[in-house]
């Protein structure tokens, strides 16, 4: 079976973490495989994904050899594997647009983004790159906020004719209108804002179920998360939030039968601490009454390493897109964007949402 080429927007600590990932499943077995929610997915293996493209806009990455550049500053992810072979695929300079927030200027060199001065490259230039490399999908791991850059390599990837995989919350595939565009072309998307695999948001939804399952009302909750990669970082500036927000909210308000009113739910980053580096933790709360109207309450501390946690979910996502393509189904992703994304078009509960993928990945469901 051929492989499965991917090409990748944005070189940081996510896509570290997933070819790091790929490399490391290598050389593993399905019985020693752990962290791997599916060993086979329409016959590919962890193992069967290589990079056929790059682009990134930061100076210490564009020209260096995908392998090399995913350690490179402000890269903090945790080590998985060292010492990669050569992809002999050079990171190329993209287009910068609004992936980089102002206000990362003023933070130490190790830390934020050093643009390149190398030529941005428009729209024609990556398609060509897109379809000459022979690109089965496209990952988006721009940074949160960056809504015009998403768009554009959205609207890339539908004239090269690849899949797209939207790992962040900028609504393209929860979108009506981007979605009759990707399923107009026979084109397949997963979206949006990856779920991690044991993360904030996906614990914050298995406890709200279990409050509901178990008869007991919600009445206030919040989710709080600090770190120090540059994902948080760029998130310093609130006015990139809007969009994260919303996705992390709708996630939980979706279990619920009836959605808390606004002043009581707070789900959202909170600060930045440059010495986590990749680690992320998150503080939950939540409040509630039980038999006989009597008050109870949760709190929960979640230590994980950010990256490595979301490249769990990518690497099934990548495989489904690719048997979405060879099965020549179009648009979104239903099934597999409800289990892997935080903001689907369609909302699922997690074990409606694990069903259908199984049915998705089995030829039993078309989306």
């Amino acid at each position: 079976m051929t492989k499965i080429r991917i090409s990748v927007v944005g070189v940081g600590n996510c896509f570290s973490a997933l070819w790091q990932g790929i490399n490391y499943y290598k050389d593993k077995s399905p019985d020693d495989a752990i962290g791997i929610m599916h060993w086979n997915i329409g016959g590919y293996s962890p193992g069967d994904i290589e990079v056929s493209a790059a682009f990134d806009v930061d100076a210490r990455k564009v020209g260096k050899d995908v392998s090399e550049a995913i350690f490179s500053p402000p890269n903090c992810s945790t080590i998985i594997k060292k010492d990669l072979p050569n992809t002999n695929v050079k990171v190329e300079m993209g287009r910068v647009l609004d992936g980089i927030s102002g206000h990362m200027e003023g933070y130490p060199e190790d830390e934020t983004f050093k643009v390149s001065s190398e030529k941005e490259k428009g729209k024609e230039e990556i398609v060509r790159i897109l379809k000459e490399s022979r690109t089965d999908v496209l990952l988006n791991y721009l940074p949160v906020g960056s809504e015009e850059a998403v768009r554009f390599y959205a609207d890339c990837a539908l004239e090269a004719g690849v899949g797209f995989i939207n790992n962040m919350p900028v609504f393209i595939a929860s979108d009506p209108t981007w979605e009759a565009r990707f399923k107009e072309r026979g084109i397949p998307i997963i979206g949006d804002d990856i779920k991690s695999q044991v993360g904030a948001t996906i614990v914050h939804r298995v406890l709200a179920n279990l409050f509901k399952r178990r008869g007991v009302r919600l009445d206030r909750t919040y989710q709080i998360n600090t770190g120090g990669n540059t994902d948080f970082l760029n998130m310093l500036n609130r006015s990139r939030l809007s969009s994260k927000k919303r996705s992390k909210t709708e996630a939980v308000q979706a279990v619920l039968d009836q959605p808390l009113p606004i002043k009581d739910i707070h789900i959202g980053p909170s600060d930045y601490v440059p010495w986590q580096k990749d680690n992320k933790i998150a503080f939950i709360r939540m409040e509630g009454r039980l038999f006989g109207d009597v008050p109870m309450n949760i709190e929960l501390r979640l230590s994980v390493e950010d990256s490595p946690n979301s490249a769990g979910v990518a690497i099934d996502a990548i495989r489904c897109c690719k048997i979405a393509l060879n099965r020549g189904v179009g648009g979104a992703l239903l099934s597999p964007s409800a289990y892997f994304m935080k903001h689907p078009p369609e909302q699922y509960s997690d074990d409606e949402a694990y069903r259908r993928t199984e049915e998705f990945i089995n030829n039993k469901r078309e989306r």
